[in-house]
């Protein structure tokens, strides 16, 4: 178990946990949510010891171990992979080394030799002799293939070092496991992995994750920060998220007697019970959503951006052909044979193994980038609207944020004052001086909240979305999310967040080097099906991307 006694912390003038008083308990997993900047990530720290918070203490039970996913990247550039992994249980990693010392001194004494001897013991008691292939096996299963085990850190591609420290932290089944973002650098396929491991994880996980389906398959709490304090919830983030907007309907609801708005909490209750999945912690949830009583639902204290895309017109009969497209970089095929076109009604969700592939192709259908082969062509009725992944070029003139925005005010907009703009940023939650705020001091979610803002603004029936949730918060990708399944207009996006893709899209293509896979389903479907599987297979060949 791991205690927190009466913690705050304070920066300045600016105090993130006031008296927070907490406890986590053996088999449950904690996702840890709040609005950006509200102190997930330190709070971790706190847990860890890394930050010493100015009052109040962190108590673990005794002899359990912690185990943290480390953040940076080159602290281990020096070590092979492999030793990385083991270095995740500094006890065993200590002990072997000590043993190992004693060995190779060539002037040991007989009591050092005994020594030893209790070295192996303990070594062997913590799993010391299978170690090596039990790391080995992380990290294969987390798509490190062998042939970088043996390298240095330093000399393996970046994207690959996540998922090190990822299998570093996982390893030797710690007792308190500490996850920040886990999922960021994985692909679809580990991310699964990752759920099935820690839904089955028997020991306490506590996760920051702004993927909702992720949080949906390992989480039986939610820690909520907010406020300066932590509020554990049971349940996980959807029952959370729902049941919360559901509590907040029944006090503004004056017409409903008391006894229909309970009838009506005990059904949802029950309906997640009964929904309830995923193995072993099918069981721990389902029975703590039993034993939850009306008195601990709580509405949230949240505030949800609005994101609403209005058509100015109907899209028509053409809206994008697409013909023998291809392009490569730096004598690396990204996709080639992309040939399709889109269809009224149509929300297209674009994958690839290649993390560059879909941009380039959105760049290129957007008139940013050059295709190597091939054409597009848009239909006549088209009004799109683009958010890129990278956004920084548009955020370097240091305007504040209602002259930034008045630069995208089109030509069909005739009244672009000063209230006109409000109301945009508003809906984005820039409210009163924040218009006046500079837009090249601006954090990553302000400016994507920004790029949503323009987006708006030019009234689309297209919109092109690539990692849509890059930089946002949960609310924020929540109100992302249910604005584009009722957008009536065309929605193409890339994404890492699974329920995004399953939620919104009706069409997968998937980009490769030797062609498309295009299937008219949802993301979910589209990853169970044998054929695709088999066509991914081919596509793709045994290659796997660095």
């Amino acid at each position: 178990m791991i205690s927190v006694n009466n913690v705050s912390l304070s920066f300045g003038k600016r105090v993130l946990f006031d008296e927070v008083n907490i406890g986590f308990t053996k088999g449950n997993c904690y996702g840890v949510i709040g609005a950006n900047g509200a102190g997930k990530s330190t709070f971790l720290k706190i847990l860890s010891g890394e930050i010493e918070p100015n009052k109040g203490t962190v108590t673990i039970s005794p002899g359990e171990r912690l185990a943290v996913l480390k953040q940076n990247q080159f602290e281990f550039d020096e070590q092979t992979v492999l030793n990385t992994v083991l270095m995740g249980h500094k006890k065993m990693w200590d002990v072997m080394h000590k043993k190992d010392a004693i060995y190779a001194d060539p002037e040991a004494t007989e009591d050092d030799y005994m020594k030893a001897g209790e070295l192996e013991a303990e070594f062997g008691e913590m799993g010391g002799y299978t170690a090596e292939s039990d790391a080995a096996t992380l990290l294969s299963e987390l798509g490190v293939r062998e042939e970088y085990h043996q390298m240095l850190m330093k000399d393996i591609p970046s994207i690959l070092k996540l998922r090190v420290l990822l299998a570093q932290a996982l390893f030797g089944n710690p007792d308190i496991l500490l996850l920040d973002e886990p999922t960021n650098g994985l692909d679809i396929e580990t991310i699964g992995w990752l759920e099935n491991f820690l839904a089955d994880y028997e020991n306490i996980v506590l996760v920051v994750s702004h993927d909702r389906h992720f949080l949906d398959s390992v989480c039986t709490h939610v820690a909520d920060v907010d406020r300066s304090k932590i509020k554990v919830f049971t349940g996980n983030y959807t029952f959370w998220y729902e049941s919360s907007q559901l509590m907040a309907r029944q006090m503004t609801d004056k017409n409903k007697k008391t006894e229909e708005k309970r009838q009506a909490l005990l059904d949802f209750i029950a309906r997640f019970s009964a929904n309830a999945s995923k193995s072993k912690q099918a069981t721990s949830r389902k029975k703590a959503l039993e034993k939850l009583t009306i008195e601990e639902i709580e509405p949230s204290n949240r505030r949800y951006p609005g994101i609403i895309f209005q058509p100015l017109r109907e899209v028509g009969n053409q809206i994008l052909n697409v013909e023998n497209l291809s392009s490569a970089i730096e004598g690396r095929k990204l996709f080639s044979k992309v040939t399709f076109s889109i269809n009224k009604g149509e929300k297209i969700a674009f994958l690839s193994k290649d993390p560059l592939a879909v941009t380039n192709f959105f760049e290129i259908i957007n008139g940013n980038m050059e295709a190597d082969g091939g054409k597009f062509e848009w239909g006549t009725t088209i009004t799109k609207a683009y958010l890129p992944v990278e956004n920084n070029g548009f955020f370097e003139n240091g305007l504040n944020l209602m002259e930034w925005l008045r630069q995208y005010v089109p030509p069909h907009v005739t009244d672009a004052d000063e209230p006109f703009l409000r109301g945009f940023l508003g809906k984005m939650l820039f409210s009163g001086d924040d218009i006046n705020k500079k837009t090249n001091v601006l954090s990553g979610g302000e400016k994507v909240r920004c790029m949503i803002s323009r987006m708006m603004l030019q009234n689309p029936n297209v919109v092109v979305l690539d990692q849509p949730t890059n930089h946002l918060d949960l609310e924020s990708i929540q109100s992302f999310n249910e604005g584009c399944q009722t957008f009536p207009g065309i929605v193409l996006l890339t994404s890492h967040d699974h329920t995004f893709l399953q939620t919104v899209a009706n069409r997968i293509i998937e980009l490769t080097p030797k062609g498309i896979i295009d299937r008219l389903m949802t993301f979910d479907e589209y990853m169970e099906d044998k054929r695709v599987k088999e066509l991914r297979e081919e596509m793709y060949g045994s290659a796997v991307l660095a």
